[in-house]
């Protein structure tokens, strides 16, 4: 078994009240393995159709790489050589974004700090500049909107930057929502339609009929369902739970994090602004979000010394008044990151369905995997938008006879 993700220390997010033992239900339509982001996604959309859902935690919701995220919904700044094949569900999902946030806030009544002002990417010195031109003629060739600007434009945007910031890009349609906020929406939503949430529950295995999944083993018993949904994140790729043909190319890629408090005085960002080291994320209850470092090293838990370093001393590069600003929250999280940086869609086996791998662009996908899980269980079939992610993809293909 894995080690547990370390817990955010994050005084931003203050620990909601203990949550009462729930007990899993005995029998369900749908059961799903893991409470991120993307398994409450799922479960409250599935929920809203009639159907009864259990969604099982091993840990508590949003403690693997949900609640350590930075929510951005970035598809323009993140695309990059190799990404053309994300990029159409990339922009699927963000165009459903504004849908799914007013259902989210409606049904849980939260706000959910969803931000429209765009990001900046910065370049400092003449390689970085050329490295950003080259993303920029890339982005241009996909289509996708995104301004160049002068130094002394971007500063424009950003006061409190260095005067040492060379160039930057703008991308308009970049937005971003706060991660603790948009879980405690969803833990509500889902509540809210009848979805029974169970947490510390451990999947022991799944269970199998013929050759069809017919349920789960916990360690709180056994719940019998129609159709399994595992989306555990990074451990979704753990042995034992799927068999060896079925088996998952996703592993973890520990990210560490800090959360610094703004002032009048330190100033703060207006955009969420990217370099090469880091990215910061402006929350409007007055919070940095600095994050993150990408370290394959499995399931290692803890924040380093030498990631702290890194994303302190990348911020403090472009943006001074960091110095001033107080350390609020240190944390690290595991993204769920597939072969080929791109999540997994696909029905595994009868009664069995996967959505996971989602590596860094979690929030920015979670709607359209919702409706794309909502689809297959409904039509039988993925939407057009995601059916180039399902498992086959990662099998090679047959070896020609030679003669």
């Amino acid at each position: 078994m894995a080690p547990s993700p370390t817990r955010p220390i994050d005084l931003r997010r203050s620990p909601a009240a203990p949550r009462a033992p729930v007990a899993p239900p005995a029998r369900c339509d749908v059961a799903i393995v893991g409470g991120g982001l993307i398994g409450l996604s799922i479960a409250w959309l599935l929920a809203q159709t009639g159907r009864a859902v259990t969604v099982v935690e091993r840990e508590t919701f949003g403690a693997g790489a949900s609640l350590a995220a930075t929510g951005m919904l970035a598809p323009t700044a993140e695309h990059e050589p190799g990404s053309d094949p994300l990029l159409p569900l990339a922009l699927t999902s963000l165009a459903r974004w504004p849908s799914f946030r007013d259902a989210l806030q409606a049904a849980s009544g939260l706000d959910i700090d969803y931000r429209e002002e765009g990001t900046l990417v910065l370049a400092i010195g003449r390689d970085e500049v050329e490295r950003l031109r080259f993303r920029h003629d890339l982005q241009i060739r996909s289509g996708l909107a995104a301004t160049w600007l002068s130094g002394p434009q971007v500063r424009a945007r950003e006061p409190a930057l260095r005067p040492s910031v060379t160039a930057g890009l703008f991308c308009a349609a970049d937005h971003q929502v706060d991660p603790a906020r948009v879980m405690a929406a969803l833990v509500r939503a889902c509540e809210g339609v009848g979805v029974t949430l169970v947490e510390a529950c451990p999947v022991d295995a799944l269970d199998w009929q013929a050759g069809r999944v017919i349920g789960l083993t916990t360690g709180q018993g056994r719940i019998a369902a129609e159709t399994v949904v595992l989306a555990a994140g990074a451990w979704s790729g753990q042995a034992g739970l799927l068999p060896d043909h079925l088996s998952l190319p996703v592993r973890p890629l520990r990210g560490q994090s800090v959360a610094l408090r703004t002032t009048a005085r330190t100033g703060t960002l207006n955009h969420m602004v990217w370099t090469e080291q880091v990215h910061m994320a402006p929350k409007s209850d007055g919070h940095l979000i600095v994050g993150a470092t990408v370290e394959d090293c499995g399931f290692t838990p803890g924040v380093t010394a030498g990631g702290l370093y890194a994303l302190l001393e990348g911020a403090r590069r472009v943006l001074p008044g960091i110095e001033e600003m107080a350390f609020e929250a240190v944390w690290s999280g595991y993204r769920p990151t597939s072969d080929d940086d791109a999540p997994i869609l696909d029905t595994l086996a009868p009664g069995l369905v996967v959505a996971t791998g989602h590596h860094r662009n979690g929030y920015l996908l979670a709607p359209a995997t919702a409706d794309a899980v909502a689809a297959l269980l409904t039509d039988g079939a993925l939407p057009d938008y995601a059916r180039a992610f399902g498992h086959a993809r990662f099998t090679p293909p047959p070896q020609r006879a030679t003669a």
